[in-house]
């Protein structure tokens, strides 16, 4: 798989939180694995002065300056007791003075992937993500990795990767990065297809046999390629009706990593991120990447 690796590489948001020490690490880990340069960056979000003339944008006071390289020194640290004894990939730091999620979704189109940690404890305890991890799910240039720092151990590493396959030209994308991930960890595929993106009931005089047959057919259509490309990735194909993110998030406790894509079926150009792909993003305990 040729990839441009683009003048960030693996690009890792960091601003000093436990997200950010999570997505730190495993950015570090995918850095290695693929041979790519590792930047961390954080972004200074410009301090507004609304009186008495205004909305105007103030200069950088020095506190932010000294939060940011706070912010990155700690990254590096972390960076460095994760490689051990280990050579760390090239490494490089940026500090940027912009709002912060436009800045991360500009510095993506020159980025191979894009790295953050989720954030926040919504009502009822649910996970929900941050405002800068759902911007970049949205709208970034490159493939977005959403690291989760839940306070469980780490992902088995010879667990398979999870890919979900809904038929759909924008799954292509996921599919070729999953194989990819699955190669390079030295681990198996699974490959996810549920056939209902609705609550389904028995319908008199439907035959399930057929739906069923129906699912099985786009599996096998959109995985021959990949198998006989990656023919190393020993692939377990699993076939599912109604509700796909439930089984996405059920079958993400046996895997290392979860990929999907931006959007599904009922997807138009440059539609936001799809219901499916949310709901595993923000609810899976294991990385998982988006690609558009």
């Amino acid at each position: 798989m040729s990839e441009a690796a683009g003048k960030f590489g693996i690009l890792v948001c960091v601003d000093g939180s436990a997200a950010s020490d999570a997505a730190v690490v495993w950015g570090v880990g995918e850095a290695i694995m693929r041979r790519l340069p590792i930047t961390l960056m954080h972004v200074i979000p410009p301090v507004i002065v609304g009186w008495p003339v205004g909305p105007l944008y103030a200069d950088m006071p020095e506190w932010q300056k000294d939060n940011a390289q706070h912010a990155i020194d700690h990254a590096r640290k972390t960076l460095r007791a994760s490689v051990g004894e280990s050579e760390p990939p090239e490494t490089r730091t940026e500090i940027v003075y912009s709002s912060v999620v436009p800045a991360l979704i500009d510095a993506s189109k020159d980025a191979w992937m894009i790295v953050a940690g989720s954030q926040g404890l919504g009502a009822l305890g649910r996970l929900l993500l941050g405002s800068v991890t759902t911007g970049l799910a949205h709208h970034a240039h490159c493939p977005v990795a959403v690291i989760h720092s839940n306070g469980s151990a780490a992902p088995d590493s010879k667990a398979p990767v999870l890919l979900g396959i809904d038929g759909s030209p924008a799954s292509e994308g996921a599919t070729a990065l999953a194989f990819d991930e699955a190669s390079r960890r030295g681990v198996g595929l699974l490959a996810l297809h549920v056939w209902s993106d609705v609550g389904v009931f028995p319908v008199l005089g439907m035959d399930w046999r057929d739906r069923e047959s129906e699912g099985q057919e786009i599996l096998a259509e959109r995985l021959a390629g990949w198998q006989e490309r990656y023919p190393d990735v020993r692939v377990e194909r699993l076939l599912f009706c109604d509700k796909p993110s439930q089984w996405l998030l059920k079958q993400s406790e046996h895997a290392q990593l979860v990929v999907v894509g931006s959007r599904g079926r009922g997807g138009f150009p440059g539609m936001l991120l799809g219901s499916v792909s949310s709901a595993v993003v923000q609810a899976a305990k294991v990385p998982v990447i988006v690609v558009r």
